[in-house]
């Protein structure tokens, strides 16, 4: 842990120079891109669903797209042991040099393979393997960068300083949203559902062009170099990170009392919060997208705020009092945002309730790793309709044996049936027909089928937006500078970036998955927000009790 001592080298207080803000503009711009390659997957989740996973059922499709794109998250901390070590053996300038050359050509390459329509599994299976490569390159990047800026930040304004490197995840969400919007506008929909979603990913080979030329320019970081000619390097990073318990010990407090909850509040109030917009509401994914960037915009300055009062009263309090407010205003701004978005949803919903009335143990988990099970069950053909229509309903019990029906209030009972003793060309044929007469009824009771774009109130989503996003700058803004703080030179790359990516890329990054698998097993579309609402509050309670305030201490000791 680094010590108390007030910053100092050769008896000369560091002081913000011309060479300061080109470490911060050159570490942001590089991270940038690489946030902007990262998500591009992300916000192009649906489109991905029909181009590598077509062999497989709709909801199960968009599923393993999700899969797909936590993938990335989930070998996000084995990047971070990797190149964590080397980072504190080779220096933090060459190794993320290293990462964004990785993230760049892995995002080009998902540009140019071709659909499952062609290659056949051997799309899925590639399209993993660039996520994978991303996520380990990510997983690198993210501590070099920050532990980077951190390094030559002057005593009391570090926060101020690594804020710059935490805008950099919005600002790179951001950016792949315009670009993606531009590109749908220039083509159109149809253009880009083909093709044109591929030039997003193709244009990040010149992002990285200029990315790499921006941080070529910098030199290694002065604690580093101190380090160096102290000859205090650590030759075994890991073992001392991880195989020693007092800074494992303190690896797991970073986990769980910081980064836990400051994941789920980001990956909520960004990116849950598109999927919910995009999939649950049906709103146009091109409304979506501008006013989900406008409130990330008008988000995006507090993370230098909260950066800048967390060197003044601390980063515990702000990470910590943004988890607990989230958590406890999720439901409510989740259910103003289903108002405001598809208000016809929400009084089709209130008006005619649907209830499942089902045999239990008719009823089974809709999620089929090898893309091959038919839910055909009674109670199976009723809910996975109305997952995938977007509609809340209750499960109510049956008796044994009895087939499954939907009710829509008091309006509309339509009995399902029995598909599991049909020959597989007559389920279909049966199913067709029985999804028509429930859309039907469903239209009949008031629920649309998409969002009318025209009835969105569009400042009222923005503000929910925002709120949502102003949440993310307060745990996010802080984080870098807490985490640098907590753990000494020698092993602060490879310390700090693994609860940072644990955190972020389980925690966070499973968060879309989880979220909406829930969704489809409970019928309600709100229930997937237990899970960031349980992490954020176990972060809250471990944070107060376990993390100790770090903003006064000497990253040189």
């Amino acid at each position: 842990m680094a010590t108390d001592a007030p910053l100092a080298s050769g008896g000369e207080e560091h002081t913000v120079d011309r060479s300061d803000r080109l470490v911060i503009l050159a570490s942001s711009v590089g991270t940038v891109i690489e946030w902007y390659d990262f998500y591009l997957y992300g916000s192009l989740a649906a489109i991905i669903t029909v181009q590598f996973f077509s062999g497989v059922n709709e909801t199960t499709g968009y599923i393993f797209a999700l899969m797909a794109f936590a993938a990335g998250f989930a070998v996000r901390p084995f990047g971070a042991i990797v190149f964590g070590r080397l980072g504190d053996l080779w220096g933090r300038k060459n190794t993320f040099l290293v990462t964004m050359l990785l993230m760049g050509l892995s995002t080009f390459v998902v540009g140019l393979l071709p659909p499952y329509a062609v290659i056949g599994i051997a799309a899925p299976i590639i399209l993993v393997l660039m996520r994978l490569i991303q996520g380990l390159a990510l997983g690198g990047e993210y501590g070099g960068a920050a532990t980077y800026v951190a390094e030559h930040a002057p005593q009391g304004k570090r926060g101020f300083y690594t804020s710059f490197i935490q805008i950099t995840a919005t600002a790179g969400l951001v950016l792949s949203l315009v670009v993606i919007l531009s590109v749908r506008l220039a083509v159109g929909e149809e253009a880009f559902a083909a093709w044109g979603w591929r030039i997003p990913f193709l244009v990040s080979i010149l992002l990285l062009g200029v990315s790499l030329w921006i941080r070529l320019k910098l030199a290694e970081s002065p604690s580093f170099k101190k380090m160096k000619a102290e000859g205090k390097g650590s030759k075994t990073p890991l073992k001392d990170s991880f195989g020693k318990w007092p800074n494992l010990k303190i690896v797991l407090i970073a986990l769980l009392g910081l980064t836990a909850g400051q994941a789920v509040i980001w990956y909520t109030g960004q990116f849950y919060a598109l999927f919910f917009l995009e999939r649950v509401m049906k709103v146009d994914a091109t409304l979506v997208y501008v006013l989900l960037t406008i409130a990330l915009v008008a988000a995006s300055p507090f993370f230098i705020f909260w950066g800048w009062l967390s060197d003044k009263v601390g980063r515990k309090p702000i990470i910590l009092a943004g988890c607990l407010i989230a958590a406890l205003t999720y439901f409510p701004l989740f259910n103003a945002l289903t108002q405001a978005a598809n208000p016809k949803l929400a009084a089709a919903a209130a008006s005619a309730p649907v209830t499942v009335y089902a045999d239990p143990d008719d009823c089974n988990l809709q999620f089929d790793p090898v893309g091959k099970t038919v839910f055909n069950h009674s109670c199976d053909v009723a809910k996975s309709y109305l997952a995938k229509a977007g509609v809340t309903y209750t499960n109510v019990a049956a008796p044994a044996g009895t087939v499954a029906e939907v009710r829509i209030g008091d309006q509309a009972v339509i009995p399902s049936f029995r598909g599991d003793a049909m020959a597989p060309a007559d389920f279909a044929a049966r199913k067709k027909t029985w999804d028509k007469s429930l859309g039907e009824a469903l239209t009949a009771a008031g629920y649309p089928a998409k969002a009318d774009s025209a009835l969105v109130n569009k400042p009222m989503v923005v503000l929910i937006l925002f709120i949502l996003g102003f949440y993310v700058t307060m745990v996010y803004g802080p984080i870098a500078a807490a985490l640098v703080e907590m753990f000494p030179t020698n092993i602060r790359y490879t310390s700090m970036s693994l609860p940072y990516h644990i955190g972020n890329g389980w925690f966070g990054g499973f968060l879309p998955t989880t979220a909406f698998a829930i969704v489809a097993a409970t019928g309600n579309i709100y229930s997937g927000l237990w899970y960031p609402i349980v992490v954020a509050l176990g972060t809250v309670v471990l944070g107060f009790l376990l993390v100790k305030e770090g903003k006064d201490v000497d990253l040189n000791a």
